[in-house]
C-alpha cells in the first residue's frame, strides 16, 4: 500500500516494518528545531534519524520496485481462453489501461482470478525481497493485531 510520500522500513533490530513520510526523512536529513513539530511526527522524525544514520533498516520494495502494470500483462497472457485472452490484452494498451482492466476483469468475471494471480505475484516479490537481505521468510496469513 505504498504511496509516492510513503517510505516502509524493515528494522534488523527487531523484525518490525516501519512507515515514514518522505517530510519526516527530509527533517531527519535536515537542520530544524524538533520541537517544531507535533510530538507524534517528533518520535517519527528520530526514527528517521536512526533509518539514516545506521546500517539497521532495509526499505521495503516500493512503487517503482515492483511494475504493476507488467503483473497485469502477465495475467492477461496467462488467460487459457484465447478470445478473453486477446480483449484483455488489447484493453490494456495506451491511456487508461488500468480503468478498463479493472472494468474488464468484472465484466468478465474474472476478478477473483486476477487478485489470486497478483496475490501470487507479490508473495514471489516478498520472497525475493527476504532471500535478497537474508530475512527468513515465513508463510502465512498476514495478522493486523
Amino acid at each position: 500500500m505504498q504511496s509516492m510520500e510513503s517510505n516502509y522500513f524493515y528494522s534488523k533490530k527487531d523484525g518490525n516494518v516501519y512507515f515514514i513520510t518522505d517530510d519526516e526523512l527530509r527533517s531527519a536529513e535536515g537542520d530544524y528545531d524538533i520541537e517544531d513539530f507535533p510530538e507524534w511526527q517528533q518520535k517519527n522524525i528520530k526514527l528517521a534519524e536512526d533509518i539514516l544514520s545506521t546500517m539497521e533498516y532495509i526499505r521495503l520494495p516500493d512503487r517503482q520496485d515492483i511494475d504493476d502494470y507488467k503483473i497485469m500483462e502477465a495475467f492477461c497472457l496467462s488467460i487459457e481462453d484465447k478470445e478473453l485472452r486477446d480483449i484483455m490484452y488489447n484493453c490494456i494498451k495506451g491511456s487508461g489501461a488500468f480503468r478498463r482492466f479493472k472494468n474488464n476483469i468484472h465484466r468478465y468475471g474474472i476478478a477473483d482470478d486476477w487478485y489470486n494471480f497478483q496475490e501470487e505475484i507479490y508473495i514471489e516479490i516478498a520472497k525475493d525481497w527476504c532471500k535478497k537481505h537474508n530475512i527468513e521468510y515465513i508463510e502465512g496469513e498476514y495478522n493486523n493485531d
